[in-house]
């Protein structure tokens, strides 16, 4: 099954699995394992023209989610920044807020897909290279928490009366090197251990002001939905128990406040980002923290060569076809094997 290369390029895959009961909403049986794309841009796309065909089915034009539905896909990752507007770098992006999210989760809720909410609390991409505070947020911790916490609740709340139950909400996008920059800053090498969990104090903070967010708008009678948090490197065991054992050891962020942890893999930023190490990583932490996991994040390039082409630690996972530029084959192969390592953890 085939979507036009003019998306596929642009869909991180989402694999995860509930090695765990499902929770509440989910039913009884097998567990619930999420398999889904994120549609962010899809209507960007299709206002700029972009049509989606369907080979399984005589090259029929189709939504791109039904094509997707059909291939397995039960959840749609969708991102919200807070007041987004036309960045520096020239792109696109003037987009993404609850005007455009809230429709668009609409349509795929609608269609029984569940919906993965991911805050990025910045008002354009926030990633580990960079997490602007948004613009018009107060600059001194303690406004910065309170709105926060107002923000999340209320956009929740937003989703809500517009008939959207949120199955998952990640509170921050690759939260690495923390949020809401530069208060909420981070950095995970500091030594001794004293001094690295005092770096966490105002993370902590404000990432427990956004989680109390998700509770005051559950008081007010949204459905609860299960709260993550999304750093990168699933691979990286040190990062990962180095991570999240500064963030609890502050005392404002207990283990119990999320409830599912999600990961970035991407293959092609180190040699060490093996599947191995990945599900290394993941066992350990399912043993220590008894949590679900997700791969939230994740790509494979479908060509990779010339000189500054990066060295690739999965060799073993190569397209099946001769090389497209939509990615689609490689993606579809790819999932296999992670969804390989999530089962098996």
């Amino acid at each position: 099954m085939w979507v036009a290369s003019v998306i596929t390029a642009s869909l991180p895959l989402l694999a995860s699995a509930f090695p765990f009961p499902n929770p509440p909403g989910y039913g009884g049986g097998e567990p619930f394992f999420f398999k889904g794309h994120d549609l962010s841009s899809l209507k960007i796309l299709e206002d700029g023209g972009a049509v989606y065909v369907d080979t399984e089915r005589g090259n029929v034009t189709r939504p791109a989610e039904d094509i997707l539905g059909d291939g397995g896909m039960n959840t749609v990752r969708l991102r919200l920044w807070v007041y987004p507007k036309a960045p520096y770098d020239g792109g696109y992006y003037e987009s993404y807020g609850l005007n455009y999210t809230i429709p668009l989760a609409k349509r795929f809720h609608d269609k029984g897909y569940k919906i993965y909410l991911d805050y990025h609390f910045s008002d354009y991409w926030a990633d580990p290279s960079k997490q602007a505070t948004p613009e018009e947020w107060p600059t001194t911790l303690h406004p910065l928490a309170s709105t926060l916490r107002d923000y999340v609740s209320s956009s929740l709340l937003d989703f809500h009366n517009a008939g959207v139950d949120l199955a998952l909400v990640s509170l921050g996008n690759e939260i690495r090197h923390g949020m809401l920059w530069p208060l909420g800053e981070v950095d995970v090498d500091i030594q001794p251990a004293s001094a690295r969990v005092a770096n966490f104090t105002n993370l902590a903070m404000l990432w427990a002001a956004a989680r109390n967010g998700v509770r005051d708008a559950v008081a007010c009678g949204i459905q609860k939905p299960q709260v993550m948090i999304h750093i990168d490197d699933g691979w990286n065991l040190t990062l990962q128990e180095t991570w999240f054992s500064s963030l609890t050891a502050t005392g404002q962020v207990k283990t119990s406040d999320w409830d599912i942890f999600g990961f970035s893999f991407y293959p092609f930023y180190g040699t060490a980002a093996t599947l191995a190490n990945l599900k290394t990583s993941l066992t350990a932490l399912v043993y220590k923290y008894n949590k679900p996991l997700h791969v939230v994040e994740t790509d494979w390039p479908d060509i990779c060569n010339g000189p500054s082409a990066p060295e690739l630690s999965e060799q073993s996972i190569p397209s099946p076809s001769p090389a497209k530029s939509s990615g689609s084959t490689t993606s579809s192969t790819s999932s296999r094997a992670y969804r390989g390592v999530l089962v098996g953890v």
